[in-house]
């Protein structure tokens, strides 16, 4: 086992740009059940300095190169049982570096169905088979005489016999697979084609009826689109390589017949150059069509999976707008507006549904009914949701605020447009139904809304993280790689913050470092039977909370103004006696020195390292002493939507607006400017100069400033701009660098609408990639 992990050590280490000790220690902490922000935040000295990015990045290569141990040894054992195992062959099996390629290499062993091949071998064709391969002098057919019998009736049977047993030979040549691999990866196109009699009813994947691009630079969005336009039936999708070759003999064929030396010249070797191409074209050809196929599949889920946890990521980092009471508003036309009134701890104070709109029409009730809720609870903040019928909601709360005079308990309420994405969902499920059992479900989504507006993190972690819909194609792409990788995120969002033990749910409590949901909702027990807790010792009085896990989810969980000043910090319960060494040099008590800078930092750390905490430590405590409790999210920041802009109607190019970024992909960033549909600021105008990703530049929640390029009512589709120059005409950098001279030249002109074809659900869902094809377009 210890040399097990050395090895994967060595190999992970070169991957995340570390040493192999630091990533042997990290394995070793992860196996011993430490999670990934505990090991980052508490055992920086063992792994020398480890992030959450790299170990993120360890946790996730170590389960793919175990599970390729485990389908190696699968292998070894299968070709032992056969007789077949040889040191040099055990000595590739134990050298590949990828599962394909340790699949090439187990192919001729692998357990088949009775082949062609097989049936020639036993029908005695194998000798001429390799008598063909050995003597390319001799002439075939004169050789194949020599076999005919009963079951080799002629010539042409003893010869079809004799290919189809080199065919095999040569399909299932390793090495051969491998580099025809390589030459295909780097030189195939992908082409898509719609499917006659399909194009009106897959009218949203016109952009694909005749499209092609160079396989390797298919983005995630494209390749997602197409795979689903072909499961729908719409689309037909082939590898096409060397199309514009027009040599009788394709490279990938001489490629074959190069393996094993076979000419032009001699009787034999034309015989054999007829096998290779026939090889080619019947077996290797799709064989590796289908590899690619799948390739691509697995790249394009990455890159969407990697799209939507860094989306994730960016919500559920947003700013709070904190402990302040907030009306929470569900915009709904015929079923009316829900509303839900929190108090600063997100308590429900009061509930309504109010009729403004048709077929009521009680505008002047509704604004009284709110207006007395406003005055009635002290409310702040009033959250809308940004559905169906927002912008109606926020005119009509705006002019119920305009018309409300001054108080002298303080200013008026801040309306803020909230994302209720995943609203419905924590509306119906088992965590919303436990907190509010008797509350109609239609009101529980109000209640969300007001409390995303005071602490997105919180009350995002209650709802499946799919649910979110800040994706590309989550649907598309495998649901438990999505699930995991979106897991992770929220578990490194909710340890990067901090909990109150005290006040936190236990759907959040539940994604604290070494908690889960058992142990959550024990805690929350336990505090609701002995009242708060009051001092983070205090969790070891909870059934079934042990010592390691007290030592994994100790320093994630806060205390503030409890008895220990360090139980509302991120130090660590083990590290408290550092901490107070440092305090008793300054001769201060602990709450007077919290927060004063200037006599931390005329410390030097190095004089309170020991043998169990070292320097990373000890500044990270003097840090945390700086800033307790520090939050790592934005000061709260709300975009102002344009007063009279309130439909996709209402806009006119040149227009100047502010928004919130919604969602960012590879090619650009959607912003919400308050008219039921994102736009889209391609990655070519998102700044002055060169960009590569949009999240570069933006990040999910952002408030930006937009000019207005394009509007297409029709489609509902916006071109956004934030370039200083109002997004003159520039042709973005590489922007047909993928498109096949001349010939395909057609087929790159028209920009492929990735959204159209997507699925993510919500108000702006439908733009993702929709709007793309918009913006590309007038490049």
């Amino acid at each position: 086992m210890a040399t097990d992990t050395k090895r994967l050590a060595a190999i992970i280490a070169a991957e995340i740009n570390a040493r192999p000790e630091q990533a042997a220690a990290a394995i070793s902490l992860l196996d011993e059940g430490a999670t990934v922000p505990f090991v980052a935040r508490y055992r920086k000295e063992v792994t020398g300095g480890l992030d959450d990015t790299q170990l993120r990045l360890l946790d996730e290569r170590l389960v793919y190169l175990r599970e390729m141990d485990a389908r190696r040894e699968t292998i070894l054992s299968s070709i032992r049982e056969q007789g077949k195992l040889t040191a040099e062959l055990e000595g590739k099996i134990a050298g590949a570096a990828t599962k394909a390629e340790l699949e090439d290499i187990y192919l001729p062993y692998k357990p088949k169905r009775r082949t062609k091949a097989q049936i020639a071998r036993e029908r005695g064709l194998g000798p001429l088979a390799e008598a063909i391969l050995a003597d390319r002098a001799a002439v075939p057919a004169e050789l194949a005489a020599a076999y005919l019998g009963e079951e080799v009736p002629d010539i042409k049977a003893a010869l079809e016999g004799a290919r189809d047993i080199l065919a095999e030979l040569f399909a299932e040549n390793a090495d051969l697979v491998g580099r025809l691999r390589t030459y295909m990866k780097d030189r195939a196109f992908l082409r898509s084609r719609v499917v006659d009699g399909k194009q009106e009813a897959g009218a949203k994947f016109s952009d694909y009826f005749d499209h092609v691009e160079r396989w390797a630079g298919v983005p995630s969005h494209r390749a997602l689109a197409m795979l689903r336009g072909r499961n729908e039936e719409v689309l037909a999708l082939d590898i096409e390589l060397d199309a514009d070759d027009t040599s009788p003999v394709k490279p990938a064929e001489r490629m074959v017949a190069d393996a094993y030396g076979i000419g032009r010249q001699l009787a034999g070797d034309q015989w054999l150059a007829e096998v290779a191409g026939w090889t080619w074209r019947v077996k290797l050809n799709l064989h590796l069509t289908l590899d690619l196929m799948r390739d691509l599949r697995e790249r394009a889920e990455e890159e969407a999976i990697h799209v939507f946890a860094r989306n994730l990521k960016d919500l559920l980092l947003a700013a709070p707008a904190g402990s302040r009471p907030t009306m929470g508003l569900d915009p709904g036309i015929r079923t009316g507006v829900k509303v839900a009134v929190v108090d600063g701890t997100g308590k429900l104070v009061d509930t309504t549904t109010v009729y403004p709109f048709p077929p009521k029409n009680d505008l002047r009730g509704t604004q009284a009914m709110l207006a007395a809720l406003i005055r009635k609870h002290g409310v702040e903040l009033v959250a809308i949701g940004n559905g169906t019928g927002s912008r109606e909601t926020e005119k009509l709360v705006a002019e119920m605020l305009g018309d409300m005079p001054s108080g002298v308990s303080g200013p008026k309420p801040l309306k803020v447009i909230v994302s209720e994405a995943g609203a419905s969902v924590y509306s119906a499920s088992e965590t919303a139904a436990a907190e509010f059992p008797d509350l109609d479900v239609s009101l529980r989504g109000a209640v969300s809304i007001a409390r995303r507006l005071q602490d997105p993190l919180a009350e995002l972690v209650k709802i499946e993280p799919k649910s979110i819909g800040v994706g590309q194609y989550q649907h598309d792409v495998d649901q438990f790689r999505l699930a995991r990788a979106l897991d992770a995120v929220v578990e490194d969002a909710v340890n990067a913050v901090g909990v109150d033990l005290n006040t936190a749910s236990a759907s959040l409590l539940a994604r604290v470092s070494g908690l889960g949901a058992s142990l959550a909702e024990a805690i929350v027990a336990h505090r609701n039977a002995n009242g708060p807790f009051a001092s983070r010792r205090g969790l070891m009085d909870v059934a079934r909370l042990g010592q390691r896990t007290f030592e994994q989810c100790a320093g994630f969980l806060r205390i503030p103004n409890g008895a220990e000043p360090l139980d509302a910090s991120s130090v660590h319960p083990e590290a408290y006696g550092v901490a107070k060494k440092i305090v008793a040099a300054c001769g201060r008590d602990v709450r007077a020195l919290m927060g004063d800078s200037a006599a931390l930092k005329a410390l030097d750390p190095r004089v309170f390292v020991d043998e169990r905490f070292g320097l990373p430590t000890v500044r990270d405590i003097i840090a945390e002493l700086e800033k307790p409790g520090r939050d790592p999210r934005p000061g709260f920041r709300t975009a102002t939507f344009a007063e009279g802009v309130d439909d996709i109607k209402d806009l006119k190019p040149g227009m100047l607006l502010e928004g919130t970024v919604t969602n960012v992909a590879a090619f650009g960033a959607f912003v919400d400017i308050g008219v039921h549909q994102d736009g889209l600021v391609h990655v070519s105008q998102l700044a002055d100069r060169f960009v590569k990703d949009a999240h570069e530049v933006v990040k999910a929640g952002d408030v930006v400033k937009v000019r207005v390029v394009e509007v297409d009512i029709k489609r509902k589709r916006i071109g956004l701009t934030m370039r200083k120059d109002g997004g003159a005409d520039r042709q973005p950098q590489g922007r047909n660098s993928n498109a096949r001279p001349q010939q395909h030249a057609s087929a790159q002109r028209q920009p492929p609408r990735a959204g159209a074809a997507g699925g993510q659900g919500g108000k702006s869902q439908g733009a993702l990639g929709a709007a793309l094809a918009e913006a590309l377009k007038r490049r």
